[in-house]
């Protein structure tokens, strides 16, 4: 759902403060074959850069927008965010939103498409590149998801969900228990969360801990013919 905890509009507009809309942030632990989905969440404003302030008319249009999307109206909520994409071209928020939208209605490639458009026009947007790590994952495409959430994390070290969902395509898809635990260490950090994540560290501190040598016995001392220890 969209939330205000932006206090500045054009943050939201730009795509730096924007929570994912419509992405769900299930908490569920990974079992072993399903992974966890993906996590959005919204940026504080104190840690976004500063956003070009656009015109009160964009951000009444885009809140209209995101009413049409919140009600239902997909069709109408796309057609809203295709033209306010048009007009302001510096903005990343309409694209933020299409790229959700064509997510959750199956549409992956329409999905990286306008994930991507919105990164081109805010390279800063955290959101904008988790939310395109989070359609990536979907498409198999695991390496490239993961630079996106690396990017994410490199526009705003404190965006905790993409440090969450980078632990999770680098330790179920790319083999990097080591790198996993990190992420989901800094995910807590930042997040306070416990469960489930708390398990996935205990689990993978287990899997990478250093390996203990078995303990060797005692050489039994050679026996003479009699069968007498020498």
């Amino acid at each position: 759902m969209w939330s205000r905890l932006s206090s500045n509009a054009a943050e939201r507009l730009a795509g730096v403060g924007l929570a994912a809309l419509l992405a769900s942030a299930c908490h569920a632990a990974p079992p072993v074959k399903e992974p966890p989905a993906p996590q959005s969440a919204p940026v504080a404003a104190a840690a976004a850069p500063a956003a070009q302030e656009p015109p009160p008319r964009a951000l009444a249009d885009f809140d209209r927008a995101v009413g049409l999307m919140r009600a239902g109206n997909q069709s109408e909520a796309e057609a809203q965010f295709h033209e306010l994409a048009l007009a302001y071209p510096s903005f990343a928020g309409p694209d933020i939103n299409l790229g959700i939208m064509y997510r959750k209605a199956g549409r992956l490639v329409e999905s990286e498409q306008a994930l991507k458009a919105a990164t081109s026009r805010n390279s800063a947007s955290a959101p904008a590149w988790n939310e395109l790590g989070v359609t990536l994952r979907l498409r198999g495409e695991f390496a490239e998801a993961a630079a996106a959430y690396e990017h994410a994390i490199a526009a705003d070290a404190n965006y905790a969900p993409a440090h969450r969902n980078l632990g999770v395509v680098l330790d179920l898809y790319l083999g990097k228990p080591e790198r996993a635990l990190t992420e989901f260490e800094r995910y807590q950090e930042l997040s306070r969360e416990e469960k489930p994540v708390s398990v996935w560290i205990a689990e993978l501190k287990q899997r990478t801990a250093p390996k203990k040598a078995p303990s060797s016995s005692p050489a039994t001392p050679p026996a003479t013919p009699s069968g007498e220890p020498l």
